[in-house]
């Protein structure tokens, strides 16, 4: 038997020609090609008597980069400092503190106008963003843990815990952030004011032709693709619902336990013929589900006219969440929408909503578990470099990668794209990189670079 796990070799300093990070190169690239760095410098004013050294734009481009390579403070920039033949000049881990220490609210809407005119240009060119299908929005809160009381806004959360509680809302299509407010750990879940914020910003966010007819004071006669936002039953308020039909957007939203839905739901709990087979997302039967449309048995005047109430039953199982209705046998849980359809499509399209936990997922592996500053301004600037980056690396996934990559999780990204190494010569007074022999994002990172370079 052999027990011995690395190769006897003999370690110096001094070593050249080798470079690593090179799938960071290529994000760079892309995000060059995009146009991305020129488009935030233009929405950040300049402040002092002399122009920086580094761009502002540039300066969260590389920020971006470092978040996606796994980066969690200021200081991991100084990783993409050493590989200046790749790189170029890397602002310090000061100057990114400085930078994410200027920006204010006037600023991060600007940055929010350029993040909207390159995703019209990705959307335009992405299979899963064409067509005339809903394009569907998905709203939740997340918490995040602060492990020190020095940091301006944390608060206790309803878990008993400390920290934030950010709210989001991501393109289903694409698992892009399109909106995010940084808020106190004590913010409630179901405030509606917060809810109506990120939709505006969503609806923002969207190419013109898609968000014509959803903004706010628009008529429906302008709507040309239709816009579906689902929540969880933070979204049950009537607020969020009269806004939601005033913006002319289907809604989903989690039903809460109240005692007219118990009583709808007692009613319709014998009568086998209601109840038809659930179907999973791909369409094959969800064993032991079943769903009934129980809208005839409510009234309720402050939901909006056409509202039904769709419910889902399926059996018990441990671990199962709190159900709308007591029952020793089965799970209970239901929604309200406005949409046409079955009760069986409907809840199909529902239950896709959980795919909200994997796009948070996304950042709190790309820094947003960090929140490094004192000030909430800052860590607000933070928060929404993080879901810069996050769409950044979606939109590099969708058009230059594919088979498994386009949907590969930031650790899987990391290991066999990003973190490449390579070696770098020189030929020709150009400087080729040639990545290591057998590495296996080889094949995916060259076919990016080609994709890169026919981007116009």
């Amino acid at each position: 038997m052999n027990g011995i796990s690395a190769a006897h070799v003999i370690v110096e300093p001094g070593g050249t020609g080798v470079v690593a990070h090179v799938g960071l190169h290529a994000l760079g690239c892309f995000a060059d090609r995009l146009g991305l760095g020129d488009a935030l410098s233009a929405r950040i004013p300049l402040s002092g008597e002399r122009l920086p050294v580094h761009d502002r734009g540039k300066v969260l481009v590389h920020t971006a980069l470092m978040l996606a390579g796994g980066g969690e403070s200021c200081a991991d920039i100084e990783h993409l400092r050493l590989q200046a033949d790749l790189f170029g000049s890397v602002p310090s881990d000061s100057t990114v503190f400085r930078t994410l220490h200027q920006l204010d609210a006037t600023t991060r809407a600007g940055i929010a106008q350029a993040m909207a005119e390159m995703r019209t240009t990705v959307w335009s060119r992405s299979a899963r963003t064409t067509g005339k299908d809903p394009v569907i929005l998905d709203i939740d809160a997340s918490l995040v843990e602060i492990h020190t009381d020095g940091k301006e806004q944390a608060a206790a959360t309803y878990k008993g815990g400390f920290g934030f509680h950010p709210m989001f809302c991501f393109a289903d299509a694409t698992g892009e952030v399109l909106a995010g407010v940084l808020r106190p750990g004590n913010a409630g879940a179901n405030t509606v004011a917060d809810h109506l914020v990120v939709l505006d910003h969503a609806i923002a966010q969207l190419p013109p032709p898609i968000a014509a007819g959803h903004r706010v004071g628009e008529g429906a006669e302008l709507v040309q693709r239709p816009v579906v936002v689902r929540a969880d039953s933070a979204g049950c308020t009537e607020g969020f619902l009269a806004a939601c039909r005033a913006r002319n957007v289907t809604f989903f939203v989690t039903a809460r336990s109240n005692p007219q839905v118990s009583a709808a739901i007692g009613d319709a709990v014998g009568v086998a013929s209601v109840w038809e087979p659930a179907l999973t997302q791909a369409g094959e039967p969800r064993h032991g589900a079943s769903v009934c449309d129980l809208t005839s048995l409510i009234t309720d005047h402050k939901l909006p006219v056409g509202t039904r109430l769709i419910v889902r039953r399926e059996p018990l199982h441990p671990g199962a969440q709190r159900s709308l209705f007591p029952s020793l046998e089965f799970r209970y849980w239901g929604f309200y929408t406005d949409a046409q359809g079955s009760a069986v499509e409907l809840d199909a399209t529902m239950r896709a909503h959980a795919h909200v936990e994997r796009h948070i997922q996304r950042l709190k592996d790309s820094g947003l578990c960090r929140m490094p500053f004192s000030d909430f301004e800052a860590n607000a600037n933070w928060m929404m470099t993080v879901a810069m980056s996050a769409d950044l690396v979606r939109w590099f996934q969708l058009l230059c990668l594919d088979g498994d990559w386009v949907d590969a999780r930031p650790k899987a990204l990391r290991w066999g794209i990003f973190h490449a190494p390579g070696r770098l010569v020189h030929r020709s007074r150009q400087r080729v990189v040639r990545i290591i022999q057998g590495w296996p994002g080889t094949d995916a990172l060259l076919n990016a670079y080609t994709r890169i370079a026919l981007l116009t």
